[in-house]
């Protein structure tokens, strides 16, 4: 038996190991490089760990897509009486940003209680959280608006709209959306394509890299995808696209980090959000919420399952489909086979299926980018950079709301189409020619086609309601509706209101719109110049009146009546009305010369709507910093500008060019509100017309300033007349009244024949214009003169020349004939009967020559 031990003695253990390779020296060496390599391993991994951590703190902290600066279209304004569905009213609150339950950051909230709407703005609204509503509806129209408070409202403001983010020099595009309003077949869609088991695995599926492993070392090649949604959103955020080994080793280190970070829906969020959906124009899509915009033109929680499904099927292959619109045949491949998936997965049944597939998809035409009005925001983000860098305005939280209305938006861009087509239609035979002698001289430049501009205004404000600058934003960023060009006979109505106006301040020579001019073949001489411009077709007209010379639009009688009035006054009185100070008195300066933009005319044309107010353009209501404080709250600028006489006298005759000459296309294409107008013909085509609340100006022509070939009524005028129909069935500017006088303007019946006053006896009449006190005493002797008046008036006593209502009777407008040259020894011939513009000539494209140049260049087309 061994001895005890005591406490305190020391215990001695030895163990014989048996040998072996662990146990020799190179076994050994082996266990220690193992471990030097874990610790190295480790030390790597915690590097790369920390390092990504504080990359991704950097990048996805606080709110990762919440620093852009955003533009708003101004408040919607609803009326008692509208018809308008309440389906509608929410979407139109629901692209605002409101919720129908309280949402930390959200525009405000909604509520539905029957066939009633409660509509409450949050303090982070445009209202400032003020402005609560109550909207009852019976059917598909409002009933009744009033505040929260009780009080009735014959109409109301609701909250303005999104138009788009501030992009900056990446032109990337972003509508950020929330989880809760992406629709659960789009969350579907995206599950089946790209991740089935996004809610089971941790960042990374390893079924999935290994058999992308397997398949890449088969292939000998690195192009098999294994990425979950995480490393998808990793790889966005973080890393570039080269397809390295060492990159999905990085996106997949940093895949495990963010499920460790964030739940699963905040993922799926940031993914939604983050996600590129290919490029549509100019511009890169980032997210469901502008992809939808962008290729569906409507809200997110809009979209249907066979939208969805080609939204989640774009994302493998974006810029494949990005212009799926020009190639219909693509567009079905990303829809069915996520389709097909979803019925693999059990998400959608084959019936579901077979109906989505039936259904037609309607995508945006990609070169308008009509939900964003592309041009308009450009004009924004430009007048901005003049007080805020790009760096602020791109990284900040601007909120700038404007004065675009996105119904008129998207009036003009339809109208813009529609009109483009028929232009391209006329002009066909020469876009072949171009083509054929492009090919023989092997030249390398495009053919072009015709560009255009659409400027819509509110004559009484200046704010600019609908902007649309090209036929194709993504081919050209220039904006048309700045370039300025030669209006041609846009500017005639400002010699007639030079005319009008001098007998407004008393100086010679005093004319009215019965006032006479000569319209023949004539040569001007100024300064030593002489300038000889012609008719349209070479057609002369001998003796006309004003209103007969800017009706049709003549030239020579143009010049003519600017001569008279004085070069230098006409100078003066457009200078009155805002436009360009460069402008000199010139002959062709009465033919419109001198370049200026669609917008300038826009706005000088405010004061023939507004008898005689000026309104500068406007475009921005309000600038908030991201703490929604005002930094800038623009108001109306309007100024008194000319007397109201002259210009609702000139405006008179402009209801005459849209109803009998050179602007009756509006009328033939089913335009019927009151209005007034003018065509232009230079190298390119015009049309600037007006209503009593909507003005609109169009011009059509070629960036490189070759002519059109195309008159002002042809190529311009049925746009206008598109925009217009569509316009006045909104509510805003539905209401369109008839044009009255101001003060001291008296409607005179003129016999159309003689144009002297009218009897009772005058078989055909028409109401004149005349500052009171200028209109003709004599009674027209033809039709029974003063004793006619006399013995239809009460007791035989002659009406009051000047105050009387004139004599009820048939009204007509004259028709416009040729009248015989002066010397001829034949008086002037007239007839009623329904007005038709001067006779056009054969072979218009080369009968149409520019007005400006050379000393002796002729101006054919008829304005």
């Amino acid at each position: 038996m061994p001895p005890l031990r005591q406490k305190g003695d020391s215990v001695l253990l030895r163990f014989r190991l048996s040998r072996g390779f662990w146990t020799s020296r190179l076994g050994i060496g082996v266990l220690a490089c193992g471990l030097l390599l874990l610790l190295a391993g480790a030390a790597v991994f915690a590097y790369f760990y920390v390092s990504y951590s504080r990359m991704i703190e950097a990048r996805l902290s606080g709110q990762a897509f919440g620093n852009t600066s955003q533009v708003y279209s101004s408040p919607r304004r609803i009326y008692e009486g509208e018809a308008i569905a309440r389906s509608d009213v929410l979407a139109s609150l629901e692209r605002a940003g409101y919720f129908d339950h309280s949402v930390d950051g959200a525009r405000g909230e909604y509520s539905i209680s029957g066939s009633t709407l409660s509509i409450r703005p949050s303090p982070s609204s445009y209202f400032g959280g003020t402005n609560p509503l109550r909207v009852q509806f019976a059917g598909a129209r409002i009933e009744r608006i009033s505040s929260l408070g009780g009080a009735e409202l014959s109409s109301a403001e609701i909250e303005p709209e999104l138009i788009t983010n501030l992009f900056d020099t990446l032109r990337e595009k972003r509508r950020v959306v929330r989880m809760d309003q992406l629709p659960k077949v789009l969350i579907d869609a995206v599950l089946a394509a790209e991740d089935k088991r996004f809610f089971e695995h941790p960042g990374f599926d390893p079924v999935r890299i290994v058999g992308a492993a397997w398949a890449d070392v088969r292939h000998h090649n690195v192009g098999q995808g294994a990425s979950t949604l995480t490393m998808q959103l990793a790889r966005s955020f973080f890393f570039s696209t080269e397809r390295t080994w060492k990159r999905k080793v990085a996106e997949t280190l940093v895949a495990l980090e963010l499920e460790q970070r964030f739940s699963k829906q905040q993922l799926f969020e940031l993914y939604a959000n983050e996600i590129y959906l290919g490029n549509r124009g100019s511009f890169a899509i980032r997210g469901f919420g502008e992809g939808a915009q962008a290729y569906f033109g409507k809200d997110v929680h809009e979209l249907t399952l066979a939208e969805s499904a080609f939204l989640a099927g774009i994302i493998r292959a974006p810029n494949r489909y990005a212009n799926a619109d020009t190639r219909p045949d693509r567009i079905a491949e990303p829809r069915d086979r996520v389709l097909g998936s979803m019925v693999e997965d059990g998400l959608i049944t084959a019936q579901q299926q077979a109906d989505a597939q039936r259904s037609p998809l309607h995508l945006a035409r990609g070169g308008m980018e009509t939900s964003s009005a592309p041009y308009f925001v450009d004009m924004v983000k430009d007048h901005l950079l003049e007080n805020i860098s790009e760096a602020d305005l791109t990284s900040q939280s601007y909120r700038v709301y404007t004065s675009l209305d996105p119904r008129l938006e998207r009036a003009a861009v339809e109208a813009v189409q529609l009109g483009l087509q028929e232009v391209d239609k006329q002009l066909q035979r020469r876009y072949e020619r171009w083509n054929k002698e492009k090919k023989q001289k092997g030249l390398p430049e495009a053919v072009p086609h015709a560009q255009v501009a659409l400027v819509a205004l509110d004559p009484r404000t200046g704010e600019v309601r609908a902007l649309v600058g090209g036929r194709d934003y993504g081919a050209s960023q220039l904006n048309h509706a700045l370039a300025r060009r030669q209006p041609g006979s846009v500017f005639k109505p400002f010699v007639y209101l030079a005319a009008f106006d001098n007998e407004v301040e008393g100086i010679d020579p005093q004319l009215t719109p019965l006032s006479t001019v000569v319209d023949e073949p004539t040569t001007f001489l100024f300064d030593g110049n002489e300038y000889a411009p012609d008719n349209f077709g070479e057609k002369f007209y001998g003796t006309v009146t004003l209103r007969e010379a800017l009706t049709h639009s003549l030239n020579v009688a143009t010049v003519r009546v600017a001569e008279l009035v004085g070069y230098q006054r006409v100078v003066d009185v457009v200078r009155k009305a805002g436009l360009d100070p460069r402008i000199q008195p010139t002959p062709a300066m009465a033919l419109g010369a001198y370049e200026m933009t669609p917008l300038d005319v826009a706005a000088a044309y405010t004061i023939f709507a507004t008898n005689g107010t000026r309104a500068d353009p406007m475009f921005i209501r309000g600038l908030q910093d991201g703490s929604g404080m005002w930094i800038e709250h623009d108001q109306p600028r309007t100024r008194d500008a000319v007397d109201p006489r002259a210009a609702f006298i000139v405006t008179s005759i402009l209801q005459d060019v849209i109803n009998h000459g050179t602007g009756y296309p509006v009328r033939q294409r089913g335009f019927t509100a009151p209005a007034a107008g003018k065509t232009g013909t230079s190298h390119d085509g015009w049309f600037a017309g007006f209503t009593s609340n909507l003005i609109c100006v169009i011009w059509v022509g070629f960036d490189d300033n070759r002519e059109l070939g195309l008159a002002g009524g042809v190529a311009a005028a049925p746009i206008w007349a598109e925009f217009m129909k569509r316009a006045i069935a909104l509510p805003d500017y539905s209401q369109v009244h008839d044009f009255s006088p101001p003060p001291g303007v008296e409607l005179i019946a003129i016999d159309v024949d003689t144009l002297e006053r009218a009897t009772p006896l005058c078989p055909a009449t028409r109401n004149e214009a005349f500052l009171s006190g200028s209109a003709p005493d004599k009674y027209c002797e033809r039709h029974g003169g003063i004793e006619a008046v006399l013995a239809a008036s009460p007791g035989g006593v002659l009406p009051d020349a000047r105050t009387s209502d004139p004599p009820q009777q048939t009204s007509v407008q004259p028709s416009f004939l040729p009248r015989n040259k002066p010397g001829s020894g034949k008086s002037p011939s007239t007839t009623s009967g329904p007005p038709q513009p001067p006779p056009k000539k054969k072979s218009l494209w080369d009968r149409i020559f520019g007005i400006f140049g050379s000393e002796k260049k002729k101006d054919q087309a008829p304005g």
